[in-house]
């Protein structure tokens, strides 16, 4: 869309500083997100950086507005651009993505108008842009004027926070289901943890938790979830660093226990593209594979596998390596696995309410990629599965082409393969699930 100039607008009010976070955090704010604009990468690899360049009191309340900047980001740009009259030079992306954090802040915080304004203002001067100041005043006050109107006037993407080529694709992929999805992905995930059974049982945890005022629920499904009522630091969570919990996502954890209930007791688990562990040690803590290989092609995301494994006691019952799966002559021995776990690279669109990044990040022309490289790994892997064996296909994507499809085209070209039950696509927000997509594969002997 293009960046266009507002007609002259009021003057500057003063406002206290103490009204509102410093212009330090929304200047390290418009930093991160030319970052992602510019170079691309990720919150989770950008934000502890960002964070260490403010003040301790101030990295939550920057977690929180970077978070919500990426999943208002369709929105934001659009009321800017309904209030620019001509276009704003490439080198001024940064005054572009300032008015977008002042907008943010009058429609999704609890900050002061007033302050929102005049404290944004403030960081035209530390960009060393003071031409800047009576724009960015001047888009801000205007909007605050015409914010209904502006409001109506989105385009339906821009509305709706995704970029044109998601929402087209989630349209006619889910008709009957798309402004579900697309209102679930505009919202921040709850927490959710898994209890290892190996430690402690679920519902004795969940009474750990309620005698320091935590409350959390259990989820229909998922045997070892707890969904916290509200969010806390893993230093609250009691006997975190003893093992005793993990945070992932019910959704995820459905993984183990599908494994678990297609295959025998005690064969080997392959799971093929681990990294950060979470599957890996759920699997591990069911005490259902006589062994595990973990294998990632990424050596720092494999680090954190080893670092999973550590604190939760599981370490040295997994062999882990880092390597491309699909390359067998670099680590396959070609001794057959009973189970294979391929959490397969996808497109990430059924978790962008935990990295709502991925709508700025993501491309349409990426999915094809992405397709072919799932084709790849399952062709690959499917040949080092026993016969009887069950291959677990799992994306955390709600887009066809990636899932369904993906797998009836695989079982098209596999005579061997079938599907052992039906494969099960969850759609984000789904009984506080984030979106995944399950097909458990078994291979028929020859």
């Amino acid at each position: 869309m293009p960046v266009r100039f507002p007609r002259a607008g009021r003057s500057l009010a003063n406002a206290s500083d103490s009204m509102a976070a410093s212009s330090d955090l929304r200047l390290v704010c418009v930093q991160l997100m030319h970052t992602l604009h510019t170079n691309g990468g990720s919150l989770t690899r950008l934000l502890p950086e960002a964070q260490a360049r403010v003040t301790d009191s101030e990295q939550a309340q920057l977690q929180a507005w970077i978070y919500g900047f990426c999943r208002f980001a369709g929105e934001l740009a659009g009321l800017v651009d309904q209030l620019l009259d001509k276009p704003l030079k490439r080198k001024d992306l940064d005054v572009y993505l300032l008015m977008q954090l002042g907008l943010f802040q009058l429609r999704h915080t609890a900050v002061q108008p007033h302050a929102a304004v005049d404290e944004t203002v403030k960081v035209t001067k530390r960009l060393k842009k003071p031409w800047a100041r009576g724009l960015v005043n001047a888009v801000l006050r205007n909007y605050q004027r015409q914010r209904d109107e502006l409001q109506s006037r989105l385009s339906q993407p821009a509305a709706w926070n995704h970029p044109e080529w998601l929402l087209s694709r989630i349209q006619v992929d889910w008709p009957d289901n798309w402004q579900a999805i697309c209102q679930a992905n505009n919202t921040q995930a709850p927490m959710t943890l898994r209890v290892n059974r190996r430690q402690v049982s679920v519902e004795q945890y969940l009474e750990r938790l309620r005698a320091q005022n935590q409350d959390a629920i259990q989820i229909a499904g998922a045997p070892d979830a707890l969904q916290l009522t509200s969010p806390a630091a893993v230093s609250q969570l009691p006997g975190f660093n003893q093992g005793h919990v993990s945070v992932q996502d019910a959704a995820a954890q459905l993984a183990a226990s599908l494994l678990v209930q297609h295959t025998e007791q005690g064969g080997r688990l392959l799971d093929a593209c681990s990294a950060p562990g979470g599957k890996t040690a759920h699997a591990m803590e069911s005490q259902h594979f006589s062994s595990v290989v973990a294998l990632d092609q990424d050596a720092i995301r494999l680090q954190r596998v080893s670092e999973t494994l550590t604190r939760l006691g599981l370490l040295p019952e997994a062999y882990l390596q880092a390597v491309d799966a699909a390359t067998l002559s670099d680590w396959w021995d070609n001794t057959p696995f009973e189970a294979i776990l391929l959490d397969a690279p996808c497109s990430g669109t059924g978790v962008i309410r935990r990295h709502p990044d991925i709508k700025l990040l993501r491309r349409d022309s990426d999915i094809d990629t992405l397709v072919q490289v799932q084709a790849q790994l399952l062709d690959t892997l499917w040949t080092t599965l026993a016969p009887d064996g069950l291959l677990l296909y799992a994306t955390c994507s709600i887009l066809k082409s990636e899932n369904e499809q993906q797998i009836n085209a695989f079982i098209k070209r596999t005579p061997t393969a079938s599907l052992v039950a039906e494969t099960q696509q969850i759609f984000p927000g789904e009984n506080g699930m984030d979106g995944f997509f399950y097909a458990p594969l078994i291979k028929q002997a020859s």
